[in-house]
């Protein structure tokens, strides 16, 4: 393993003391207290903070168009304007209103959310992060697209407990499995097994994938409720995941949602390799909202767009998603981002920005893809809570539960858990029980 490869070590991390004196002489830094250290903080250029956490600073309103692509669709040839646009914005200081007060906790039972002020801090919030929603909806496929690819086969029960888990954290949607053939992908053999056993939970919604008719058929006669399709903007990637073209796929989709209408069972639309393919490279925009377009006309409720290889920028999920809301309501997409890059977050974040309410997000950051070599796994859900929780976004998702759900499944895969903030919160845990 090279130096640049070689994983950061406990050990390497900065002491408490070295973020101490960082936060201490940082110009912007609202000074939390000792028990709140650098865990989910207001962190706000330009003010006045006294070690009370009470921030003084004259209000300042900021008047510039901080999202053009809400209100228009911008085409390559409005690049350099847009750049400009995003400059000018960097440059400008926002202030906040007189008496702000930032209150924090990093323990799980307070949410890691900062207690600031509702009214100011949505204030706050909306003059920079503009047009954040007010809830977020977050789907976990932890148990079907997080599990798939694990090598060693993972026992009924285990998957069950973890369902179990999760839904008890408050999530209000659990991909449980998928019906597809034993032959394609052994670890979901059992998901009749898994079905039959969670399809009572009532506190959630349960999909599961089917990937044709035969698989809706199956899923139903176990107890299925809700299911999900699966298609590509990628003509290679199609045929290597699925074995046929994306028109041969959508023509089976078709026929699944007419059987699922007959019995009014909801289907939602997956659309894979939306920013990129592992190997045509780059998608155009234009093919992703033709495949989420088929999608939704042919009855699916909600279309989620996957970044299967986690190759996606802001920059090139922006112009993607203005395509697809084109010709597919913003209320009735979903995105979902592999982390193979680190660029989870912030295009989830610009996801939201731009209209979309709806996450994908896997425990623990389970996952990755059979079919595209080298794609590590999905955002993991504790981190985009996390987030959200420090933007004021709702998602009713106890994050102390979500956590304990993270632990177990990482425990019996006999691996750390992928999720920065389970890692992050687990440790500041150990070193406060020390004292």
């Amino acid at each position: 393993m090279s130096s640049l490869e070689e994983p950061l070590g406990f050990d390497k991390l900065p002491s408490m003391s070295t973020i101490d004196r960082i936060q201490r002489f940082s110009a912007g830094a609202c000074r939390p207290r000792g028990d709140d250290m650098g865990m989910g903080n207001c962190w706000i250029e330009g003010r006045s903070c006294s070690t009370s956490n009470s921030c003084d600073e004259e209000s300042e309103e900021y008047g510039g168009e901080a999202f053009p692509w809400r209100r228009h669709a911008r085409d390559v040839s409005e690049g350099e304007a847009f750049n400009r646009r995003s400059s000018s914005l960097s440059k400008n200081r926002i202030k906040y209103s007189v008496g702000h007060i930032c209150d924090s906790r990093y323990l799980p039972d307070h949410q890691h959310s900062c207690k600031c002020n509702d009214r100011g801090f949505r204030s706050i919030t909306n003059k920079f992060l503009k047009g954040l929603p007010k809830f977020v909806k977050i789907v976990e496929v932890g148990p079907r697209d997080g599990l798939q690819n694990e090598k060693n086969i993972v026992p009924t029960s285990v998957k069950v407990e973890l369902i179990r888990r999760l839904v008890s954290s408050g999530l209000p949607v659990v991909e449980a499995t998928s019906f597809v053939s034993p032959k394609w992908v052994p670890q979901l053999a059992d998901a009749k097994e898994v079905m039959t056993a969670v399809r009572d939970l009532g506190d959630a919604r349960l999909p599961v994938l089917t990937p044709n008719l035969k698989g809706f058929e199956a899923a139903v006669a176990a107890g299925a409720k809700e299911v999900a399709v699966f298609a590509s903007a990628s003509e290679s990637f199609s045929k290597s995941n699925i074995n046929c073209s994306i028109e041969e796929s959508l023509v089976r989709y078709r026929a699944v949602c007419r059987a699922a209408k007959e019995l009014s069972i909801p289907v939602r639309g997956y659309v894979s390799c939306v920013v990129g393919c592992p190997v045509e490279g780059a998608i155009s925009p234009s093919k992703v909202a033709y495949v989420a377009k088929e999608l939704y006309n042919m009855g699916c409720f909600e279309i989620s767009l996957g970044d299967t290889i986690g190759v996606g920028t802001p920059g090139s999920v922006i112009p993607m998603l203005e395509a697809v809301m084109a010709v597919v309501p913003a209320e009735k997409l979903a995105v979902h981002f592999h982390d193979t890059y680190g660029q989870s977050l912030p295009n989830i974040l610009v996801s939201l920005q731009m209209g979309i309410s709806t996450v994908d997000s896997s425990v623990a950051g389970l996952g990755g893809c059979p079919y595209a070599k080298g794609a590590s796994g999905n955002v993991a859900t504790e981190d985009v809570v996390y987030m959200l929780n420090g933007l004021g976004v709702k998602t009713n998702v106890d994050l102390r539960k979500l956590m304990l759900a993270g632990d177990f499944i990482s425990e019996r895969l006999g691996r750390q858990s992928g999720s920065k903030t389970a890692i992050a919160l687990s440790r500041v845990t150990s070193d406060a029980s020390k004292i």
